[in-house]
């Protein structure tokens, strides 16, 4: 793949118009990696470095980047990122994010969003497109397997509402905002 006779830059955009589409618009720099690797390191880090100030790539947070030359629906970066991000862990969309989307919460999470993951707590920086919470869990998936659903379109795990009430009461998240009238009818 990689040519002596093509600049780098144009061997990757070539890559990136082959593998990418409306589904499959972020990449992770192992993925771009391993589809070239004859690169040094040297080398591919100047080039992923040349993509994002070309506006070829936009970076979405550390090792992970958009191709804004296809479509896709913004408003489900984060969580397609965050999916990426922790491909390898158990983890649910939870708490705030799934008690504001019911809403049991009066406050929608402006470009935040809330997980429960086997990894480590962490808050992933996302700049331009906001923010990915995980929270850890030592639940097991078959502990909870029966309160949750697959989001499709957010390529995630979803807990019941039941669940992300659990979930913030486990966490000991503030708890001020829920309507508690309203999560009633989910208990």
């Amino acid at each position: 793949m990689w040519t002596s006779e093509m600049q780098p830059i144009k061997e990757l955009t070539r890559l990136l118009e082959r593998l990418a589409g409306g589904e499959h618009y972020l990449f992770s720099l192992d993925d771009m990696r391993s589809a070239m690797p004859e690169a040094s390191p040297g080398a591919f880090k100047v080039l992923m470095s040349r993509a994002e100030k070309s506006g070829l790539l936009k970076r979405v947070c550390r090792g992970i980047y958009l191709y804004p030359r296809v479509s896709y629906n913004a408003g489900l970066i984060l969580f397609h990122t965050a999916a990426k991000l922790r491909a390898d862990c158990f983890n649910y969309l939870s708490l705030e994010t799934v008690l504001s989307d019911a809403g049991v919460i009066s406050q929608i999470p402006i470009n935040w969003i809330t997980l429960m993951s086997s990894g480590r707590s962490h808050i992933v920086n996302c700049y331009d497109f906001g923010h990915i919470e995980y929270i850890h869990t030592k639940r097991l998936p078959e502990d909870v397997a029966e309160q949750l659903s697959y989001d499709q379109d957010c390529h995630l795990w979803r807990a019941s509402v039941a669940l992300a009430l659990q979930d913030m009461k486990l966490t000991r998240r503030s708890t001020d905002l829920i309507d508690w009238e309203a999560a009633g009818e989910y208990l």
